[in-house]
């Protein structure tokens, strides 16, 4: 069996090297998370949210190996990965942001809207197909480069609404193996009954809303 010849090897190598902007993104998030770990508020509550922060950089970065994501694709799921990770040292629904507004910019939220429950756990719903919408557009159109951009666009829109489904799935399936407390600081539904349903709305419409920009850039 024949081996590749040297020049061959060097220019793999630096097909798969990370960019530098992929690789300051990535010692961001790493950054991030090292810093939400100091003096844990809920330490096996975050440890079960974390969890997905390891899974989801570690498949970040073997996808991006074997596909090249561009570095905006890659750096929004990086930044999806870093809010996350403050939203898991605090178990979604105590983030503190209200106070974080009123100390910044003297404005309330909470107050604006009348807002009785904590809504950060809707934004990381929406910025979870805002975020990750583009790296599937783009895994698409790799996989069947004969897509029109509409079509791929759809099935990355499909699979940002199907995994927000699973994801449901297992918060739900963690949840049962869980005390009832402990299953509601970890789900955080905060008395919703339909917590669930409007995560997988936000995830859809945070993905629906790149549609413009998408069509835009394929026009130009």
């Amino acid at each position: 069996m024949s081996t590749p010849a040297a020049p061959t090897l060097a220019r793999d190598r630096a097909t798969h090297a990370l960019s530098a902007p992929k690789k300051a993104a990535l010692v961001a998030v790493l950054g991030i998370f090292a810093a939400t770990w100091i003096h844990p508020l809920w330490p096996l509550e975050q440890t079960l949210h974390s969890s997905l922060t390891v899974i989801g950089l570690l498949a970040l970065w073997w996808v991006d190996r074997r596909w090249q994501l561009g570095n905006g694709a890659f750096i929004a799921i990086c930044g999806f990965i870093a809010i996350h990770c403050v939203a898991a040292r605090w178990l979604y629904s105590n983030v503190p942001y209200d106070a974080w507004l009123q100390a910044l910019l003297g404005w309330s939220p909470d107050a604006a809207f009348g807002w009785q429950r904590n809504h950060f756990d809707r934004l990381i719903h929406f910025l979870y197909g805002v975020c990750f919408t583009p790296a599937l557009l783009q895994l698409a159109r790799h996989s069947w480069p004969a897509l029109r951009i509409g079509q791929a666009f759809t099935l990355a829109l499909m699979a940002v609404m199907c995994s927000s489904l699973v994801y449901e799935w297992l918060e739900w399936g963690i949840a049962l193996a869980l005390s009832p407390e402990a299953a509601e600081a970890y789900n955080g539904q905060q008395g919703d009954m339909w917590d669930a349903h409007a995560d997988m709305l936000l995830a859809t419409l945070g993905s629906l809303v790149l549609w413009p920009l998408v069509r835009r850039s394929v026009v130009r």
